[in-house]
């Protein structure tokens, strides 16, 4: 499947009933071919709104966090959610709406490939790395999962909640850019 064909059939999905409400799909932005994937939870009503993960304030913290590791989302990254419609009024995304939608983000691994992914939150973390995982005890740990390494860290919008959080954040940052670094060096050289 193309991407083309993948978003087109994503756009037509009915297999949970946040497709009644949404106002947009956010499929997810970035290099199609990046070796780091971003996954957050879903999609937040700026995001509904625009179509695009990641654009709110959460979003614009998220692209500090990426620029303070030689990061862009247009440049050498892929972002995207577990879930591509909108939970009503930003309520975490229900255990049966992850299961109806993480067929599209397999997808989307499927056809990226990244070596490294990138777990913006609990909730992500749990779906992708394993269902217990602690945010508070194991963020920036990084988990070999099928051969991709996987990390997660605070959700922007926690670290905008709890600005105690950030110096663990910038210490995973630098963990996760030293492995970028170590297994991927080629996203550097993007331009």
């Amino acid at each position: 499947m193309t991407w083309e064909e993948l978003e087109k059939a994503a756009e037509q999905c009915a297999k949970c009933a946040l497709c009644q409400t949404r106002t947009n799909l956010v499929f997810g932005v970035g290099v199609r071919d990046a070796r780091v994937m971003f996954v957050g939870e879903g999609p937040g009503e700026n995001e509904d709104l625009q179509g695009e993960p990641f654009v709110g304030r959460g979003g614009q913290l998220l692209d500090v966090m990426l620029t303070l590791i030689d990061l862009d989302r247009r440049k050498n990254v892929y972002i995207a959610n577990i879930v591509k419609c909108r939970p009503p009024k930003n309520r975490d995304p229900l255990g049966t709406e992850q299961e109806a939608c993480i067929g599209w983000l397999r997808a989307q691994m499927e056809l990226i490939k990244p070596r490294i992914v990138v777990c913006l939150g609990r909730i992500a973390a749990q779906v992708l790395i394993k269902p217990d995982f602690k945010i508070t005890q194991e963020h920036g740990k990084f988990f070999d999962v099928g051969g991709v390494q996987y990390t997660a860290l605070y959700h922007p919008a926690a670290l905008l909640r709890d600005p105690r959080k950030k110096p663990d954040t910038f210490v995973d940052l630098k963990a996760l850019q030293a492995r970028i670094l170590e297994l991927c060096p080629e996203t550097y050289g993007r331009s």
